[in-house]
């Protein structure tokens, strides 16, 4: 198979706009665990708690492994982005195997990447039927 220069340049913008979409994920989940924290601080000072707080370790839980999801998926984006570089570079030096062998490396961690976003919307949705299910118990 021979692929040309514009082959792995066909994922640059790609990536861009998944990196811009994962920025905004972590930034989104920094803001919920900073309140969250600052809920929870708050009602240490005061008086009683009152089991206010009491659906916090499955929160924790789930906040948890939605940030090792975001940060897999954004190592696997920027090291597809290495490697379609390194394709890239080896096309340019006539290196049609190394630049494909490269590529196929870039689709690969790219699918990687995709696969963990997909997990980390799921568990946000986890998320948030977490608190639906406290406010469904508090109302009965």
């Amino acid at each position: 198979m021979t692929i040309t220069l514009s082959t792995p340049a066909l994922l640059f913008p790609a990536i861009s706009l998944l990196f811009l979409s994962y920025t905004n994920r972590f930034l989104a989940l920094s803001a919920l665990i900073r309140s969250l924290h600052g809920q929870w601080t708050q009602s240490q000072t005061q008086s009683d708690g009152g089991g206010k707080f009491e659906k916090i370790p499955a929160q924790i839980e789930n906040l948890r492994l939605r940030l090792i999801l975001i940060k897999r998926m954004q190592v696997a984006g920027a090291a597809a982005l290495v490697f379609c570089v390194l394709s890239m570079v080896g096309i340019l030096l006539e290196s049609q195997m190394a630049g494909t062998v490269c590529f196929g490396i870039a689709l690969v961690l790219m699918g990687y990447s995709l696969i963990a976003l997909v997990l980390e919307i799921l568990k946000s949705g986890g998320a948030l039927k977490i608190l639906l299910d406290d406010a469904e118990d508090k109302r009965c």
